[in-house]
């Protein structure tokens, strides 16, 4: 079993300390928002930003200057929140997986998962208007296409009843290479003017966010942190291993299968409004486990406020790293993510940790 994911070693927060953590990140988050609305191809005083805001927020918006209501109310806002809700559902989707595996390694990008989710999302515009894409719809082709790896990295990791996280880590590998090849071989179907746009997608962009992107993510990702929340005394007994969870009483198989859906679903519906935007769910849950510790009850909602202001951050650099042209934030969270993952590897193999 990983020390990361049981923290024997101190952490830095102790549990009363954790409400004023989660102060500062919500105070930070609020900050971060603010500042990524009035930065732009033109950048906007914090005081006009604060104050559009606030008339739409208190139903006198249409007293605002209509351009720059447009611009920061209807552009720009959407954007800010969007990308504060996919950082969010993916750490949280980290967590999910992670305690699924009991392996700080886990998270959907290494998993397979969110590159299963980009092949189910853009098999839905190569098909067209066939009954596949008119049924499921780009959310749930990305959520099947997620389901559907996630289960099988989960079956062929398993030998003699026993998850072996080496096994977990190349199958995933494996199935997310195997994913990234049918993607491609999908994008070649599609015309130059959809292909350009497909690319840009897949690295993952919060650019053309809307109002109406924000609803279904924001409900999945509640209801999903509210039934994580609700079994944080049964997450925290299956760190200690099946047997022990068992013996306590804890459902272990109707958990694991609900932890696998939580993570899927949380994973599918931001490939499928944001596209792929990977390590998110890798780096951030595991340094909140070393801040605050192994309680479930602790790490989901210090996770989802850090993941939020993180990708809000990560979206800010995108926008002014090469000015005025864009970059997708899959850039900054690959270039974070892997060394971080390299890290996490060599600590393993140098004893950091314990092999599951």
């Amino acid at each position: 079993m990983s020390d990361t994911l049981t923290s024997r070693r101190p952490h830095l927060v102790s549990g009363p300390a954790t409400g004023l953590l989660l102060a500062a990140l919500a105070a930070g988050l609020v900050a971060a928002l603010v500042v990524g609305i009035s930065v732009g191809s033109v950048n906007l005083p914090l005081g006009q930003v604060w104050g559009v805001v606030w008339a739409h927020l208190s139903g006198r918006g249409a007293q605002a200057d209509p351009l720059l209501s447009q611009v920061v109310w209807e552009i720009r806002t959407p954007r800010a929140l969007l990308a504060a809700l996919a950082g969010a559902g993916l750490s949280v989707a980290g967590v999910a997986l992670q305690s699924l595996v009991r392996n700080p390694l886990a998270d959907p990008y290494v998993l397979g998962v969110s590159s299963a989710a980009s092949l189910g999302a853009v098999l839905v515009p190569a098909l067209g208007s066939t009954a596949l894409a008119g049924v499921l719809g780009v959310t749930g082709a990305a959520f099947a296409a997620a389901m559907l790896s996630a289960l099988l990295v989960y079956v062929l990791a398993q030998r003699a009843g026993r998850l072996l996280d080496s096994w977990l880590v190349l199958t995933g590998v494996a199935v997310g290479y195997l994913c990234t090849a049918a993607t491609t071989f999908v994008q070649l179907q599609l015309n130059p003017t959809e292909l350009q746009g497909m690319m840009f997608w897949l690295m993952g962009s919060v650019a053309g966010a809307s109002w109406h992107d924000l609803t279904v993510p924001a409900l999945l990702i509640a209801g999903c942190l509210l039934w994580l929340v609700v079994q944080g005394r049964a997450l925290n007994a299956l760190l200690a291993g099946e047997e022990a969870a068992i013996a306590i009483g804890v459902p272990v198989a109707t958990l694991r299968i609900g932890l696998l859906v939580a993570g899927s679903l949380l994973t599918a519906t931001v490939v499928s409004v944001v596209g792929g935007i990977g390590f998110i769910g890798l780096m951030i849950p595991h340094a909140i486990r070393f801040v605050v510790g192994a309680d479930h009850r602790r790490v989901l909602p210090v996770s989802l406020l850090a993941g939020a202001l993180f990708l809000v951050l990560v979206d800010l650099a995108a926008r002014i790293a090469d000015r005025p042209n864009e970059l997708p934030v899959g850039i900054f969270t690959t270039g974070l993510g892997v060394p971080f993952f390299l890290w996490l590897l060599r600590r393993r193999s140098t004893g950091g940790t314990h092999a599951t």
